[in-house]
């Protein structure tokens, strides 16, 4: 778009937002004033009221008390104190199968950081009061240079003080104005200060000249100051998403898919994005100041809404203080008429005859003041009849009309249940007794303020949900990111847009990981929120628990001991903690994830290993020395099987011819070759070549 062009639509769109927001605001604008009421100021009380109660013109008409009692701050505080004691917190979560969980423990660990560097809790504090005040708050998102000296930018939670400097697009939907399609930012300086940033910029007078006959005139420039705006806004483009057969995605305009059709590759699928470009622009109505890209999502300005309804076409934002304006009113007014009535009342301590203090003036007129020891009366005061007059009697004090207090009372009723805030949830006392008792009461109390805190705990998920996308387009490029832990411990993460996984280990020879290289750009993440006590709240209670259990099993000292001194604040807690650590078992501490711990849990297994080796060469030892033991048994028992067989042939020989020898002895052989029923002779028991016997010529 020209120039021209977005100005003249920025001014139209102003334009529309302030008409949209101008009747809620005024109400709005009325809450935060009557919040504010205090006996100086008078601001709880109506104008015309005042004019007939107090001073007008310089002169006191019917002068009487306009007293203010202001309670509605106690109501207020009690919803927002909740909320810094049980702070919202987003929690990333991952999303894709390319996402990683240790990833996501890094980003939460940034955002953690980024919240630290911000002061986040003060401009999540200011939007949680604005939106229990009047109904609406902001946060907004900033970008800003490391150092003056470096390229490398940070992401920052920006405070809005006044919400009503913020003009949102009044037709969103998303009660976090997610949906927005502008919003503008606007403040007021002087002119030598609009003349001193913006040295290049038009003179005011050839602006005012520009705006003759302009009814847009009076919104920018006023007669010591010049509105300066920042509007973001979405530049819309269609463009062509391409399918390739392997699953990957791409713009037509971007360099990736000119590279998947030189390849030769041709999309299976197109369709049409609308493919938006938030564009931040800095002016003063008339030109262009500054302008740039911004590289988020999203329009990074959140809103906290209390309550929103919708009639008849027009929205109406209000907080807790809207319904109960009168009931604030009216208990001061209650309580301004009592203070009249009391201060009317006659103030006469006694009570007595005329003449009967005649001598004594001065100590009746100073008994009030003085401690006299007595008071005496004149004597000669007498009736017509000579009698002596009773004496002098303390008259009643004036009373409050049993009526007048009854509706004061009713008032502050009236207050509590306009905001849902009864006695238990203002620390009033009441019947219940126990703890969880008086708990169960003042959470039935908290129920009728919850949404504030869960409007709040909204807001802060989107403003998480935009951090997680700016990261990536902030952090690109190889650097040493701080993450701060849940517990507040600081640690360093080393991040690499340029690697292609999330996450990457990097391990020494003994498969150690000593050194992680994230890559926030890789798969996609979301954020939850979670909202409870913070962490100091959460330690002391988890201190208070461990005593309880120690205190009845006092032998856990030896194992726990440590981890409750450690909770403790007081100086020396650290250093008892350390000495009460070195009592404990080692095997309690343990830690599987200590890189020294996992090295020596490795030597351990290739030792075993080599043991198990070793155990397998002697087993295989062993069974070889029993196949020869079995191998010599046998050698043995034939021998031995031999032996039998040669002396029982030569008994047989004695008593036979060599004829009958002959047969039996080729037999045998026959036997041993074709049955096998005896075992071969061993090697080394026959002779090479058998013996001839000379006379028959068969072997012996």
């Amino acid at each position: 778009m020209k120039e021209k062009d977005v100005l003249e639509t920025m001014r139209t769109r102003l334009r529309v937002a302030m008409s949209a927001h101008s009747d809620s605001r005024q109400d709005q604008l009325d809450d935060l004033r009557f919040m504010a009421g205090s006996p100086d100021n008078n601001w709880q009380w109506p104008a015309d009221v005042l004019k007939t109660r107090g001073n007008a013109q310089g002169q006191t008409i019917n002068a009487r008390p306009c007293l203010t009692i202001n309670k509605l701050p106690q109501h207020v505080k009690q919803v927002t104190n909740d909320q810094r004691q049980n702070r919202p917190s987003g929690k990333v979560i991952p999303v894709d199968d390319n996402a990683d969980v240790e990833m996501a423990e890094v980003l939460d660990g940034i955002v953690r950081h980024i919240e630290y560097l911000s002061d986040a809790d003060v401009a999540y504090d200011t939007a949680c009061e604005n939106q229990v005040v009047h109904g609406e708050g902001y946060i907004r998102l900033l970008t800003e240079y490391c150092d003056d000296d470096s390229f490398d930018q940070d992401i920052k939670i920006g405070r809005v003080r006044n919400p009503f400097s913020v003009y949102m697009d009044p037709m969103i939907q998303d009660p976090c104005g997610a949906d927005a399609q502008y919003c503008f930012i606007t403040e007021e300086i002087t002119k030598e200060e609009f003349h001193r940033e913006y040295p290049n910029a038009s003179p005011v007078t050839s602006i005012m000249a520009q705006g003759v006959g302009d009814q847009d005139l009076t919104q920018w420039v006023a007669e010591m100051t010049i509105r300066i705006a920042e509007y973001f806004y979405y530049e819309h483009k269609q463009v062509d998403l391409n399918l390739y057969p392997n699953g990957q995605t791409f713009f037509a305009d971007d360099p990736q898919d000119k590279q998947m059709k030189q390849m030769g590759l041709r999309p299976i699928r197109t369709r049409k994005v609308d493919r938006k470009q938030v564009k931040w622009v800095k002016t003063n109505g008339f030109e262009i100041l500054q302008e740039r890209d911004w590289p988020g999502r999203y329009i990074p300005v959140v809103r906290v809404v209390g309550n929103e309804y919708e009639v008849d076409g027009d929205v109406q934002i209000s907080g807790l203080v809207r319904n109960a304006k009168d009931a604030q009113r009216l208990y001061n007014y209650w309580v301004s008429q009592e203070a009249e009535m009391l201060a009317l009342a006659p103030k006469a301590p006694f009570i007595g005859y005329g003449g009967q203090f005649e001598g004594y003036e001065h100590q009746w007129k100073t008994a009030n003041v003085n401690n006299w020891p007595y008071l005496e009366v004149n004597p000669d005061a007498t009736d017509g009849a000579g009698a002596p007059l009773p004496l002098p009697q303390r008259s009643t004090p004036p009373m409050a009309q049993t009526g007048l207090i009854q509706a004061k009372m009713g008032a502050s009723d009236d207050l509590k249940s306009t905001t849902g805030q009864y006695d238990p949830s203002l620390g009033a006392s009441s019947n219940e007794r126990s703890g969880r008792a008086i708990l169960a009461r003042q959470q039935q109390s908290n129920t009728g303020t919850f949404h504030y805190v869960d409007n709040l705990a909204r807001a802060i998920r989107y403003i998480t949900r935009q951090i997680i996308d700016l990261i990536p387009k902030i952090y690109d490029t190889r650097r040493i990111a701080r993450i701060i832990g849940i517990d507040g411990e600081v640690d360093q993460a080393i991040i690499d847009p340029s690697q292609q996984q999330a996450v990457t280990k990097l391990t020494d020879e003994q498969g150690i990981v000593i050194q992680k290289i994230y890559n926030p750009s890789v798969g996609k993440y979301d954020v939850k929120v979670t909202t409870g006590p913070s962490y100091m709240t959460k330690r002391q209670e988890s201190m208070e628990a461990m005593g309880q259990i120690l205190q009845g099993n006092p032998q856990l000292w030896m194992a726990a001991g440590d981890l409750f001194v450690k909770n403790m604040d007081w100086p020396g807690a650290q250093e008892l903690a350390a000495r009460l650590k070195k009592m404990i078992d080692p095997k309690l501490l343990q830690d599987d994830d200590d890189p020294a711990i996992q090295a020596a849990n490795q030597q351990i297994e290739a030792l075993n290993g080599q043991l198990q080796q070793m155990m397998g060469l002697l087993q295989n030892v062993n069974q070889s020395m029993e196949a020869q033991d079995i191998a010599i048994k046998s050698q043995a028992n034939d021998i031995k099987a031999y032996e039998a067989e040669t002396r029982r042939i030569q008994a047989m020989s004695a008593a036979m011819s060599p004829e009958q020898v002959q047969e039996v002895v080729i037999q045998t052989l026959r036997d041993v070759m074709d049955l096998g029923n005896l075992a071969p002779m061993p090697q080394n028991f026959m002779p090479e070549q058998p013996p001839m016997m000379p006379e028959q010529g068969m072997p012996q």
